[in-house]
């Protein structure tokens, strides 16, 4: 059976920070470890979802003219399948060496959006950041890490240490109030984010009994906040969100073998 969870987003962010590990983490040689392959699929109709009016440098964020872009937040495919949902292994302390993919370390800033859009972030590694548009970009973070980056110049890569496992929320603090993305940092390499078919996949698991979760940022805007451009000066408003969603369920690894778990998400 599947849970669902709603709380404070500060509950939210020290839950998950406790749920991702209690103990430091082991790495062995795993000989016998499975597969656990799965999908996200949604259930339903779909959430009427209001776009954000693009009314900040139009020629660097908005070069197709579109005047408005989504929030990315829910991003369902044509077969049901939720992309950008981590699924990933609670309380694992031992297992193969961190072999997350190298495109959830290195974010970019590019047509005023964060790609990817989904962070997964080894603990005690940097993170590698820049910015290809020619317009300012300050990268805000709250949450497992908390620094106030700008971006004045394109392809100028900054590094930061993220030493805390935990969810980090980025949003631009420079007059983008569309952009936002999500950054794990974690514990251990159980981690996954789906892709636009909402599969996943968990190579090389020790055999035994887990919870494995699936984590989903939220859709829905609550209301509007106040923020500022650090360029202008000017108040801007923000979009703010629901908690994230989680829901759980029990695994059991056999060794050398296969484990397939499904999760339905919806509105409700």
């Amino acid at each position: 059976m599947s849970k669902h969870f709603g709380m404070s987003v500060a509950a939210a962010v020290l839950a998950l920070a406790a749920a991702l590990s209690a103990q430091e983490y082991q790495v062995i040689s795993v000989h016998d470890g499975g597969t656990i392959n799965g999908t996200v699929k949604w259930s339903g109709p779909m959430p009427h979802l209001l776009p954000v009016t693009i009314n900040k440098d139009a020629l660097i964020c908005d070069p197709n003219s579109q005047k408005t872009r989504d929030l990315e937040r829910l991003i369902v495919g044509p077969q049901a399948g939720v992309a950008n949902t981590v699924v990933f292994l609670k309380e694992v302390s031992r297992g193969k060496a961190m072999d997350l993919p190298q495109q959830r370390r290195f974010l970019d800033q590019r047509h005023c959006r964060y790609e990817p859009h989904i962070l997964l972030v080894p603990s005690h590694t940097t993170l590698q950041m820049k910015s290809s548009d020619a317009t300012l970009h300050t990268i805000h973070m709250d949450g497992a890490a908390t620094y106030n980056l700008p971006f004045p110049f394109p392809n100028q890569v900054i590094t930061r240490d993220m030493a805390t496992v935990g969810l980090v929320n980025l949003k631009c603090n420079g007059g983008h109030t569309w952009m936002n993305a999500e950054m794990f940092v974690v514990p251990h390499p159980y981690y996954a984010a789906t892709d636009e078919s909402g599969k996943f996949e968990l190579s090389n698991v020790p055999p035994g009994d887990y919870e494995i979760v699936a984590w989903h940022e939220g859709w829905k805007v609550t209301h509007q906040e106040t923020a500022y451009d650090v360029l202008t000066e000017k108040r801007v408003e923000r979009p703010v969100f629901l908690p994230p969603r989680t829901w759980e369920k029990p695994v059991s690894v056999k060794p050398n073998s296969g484990a397939v778990v499904n999760f339905v998400i919806s509105e409700k």
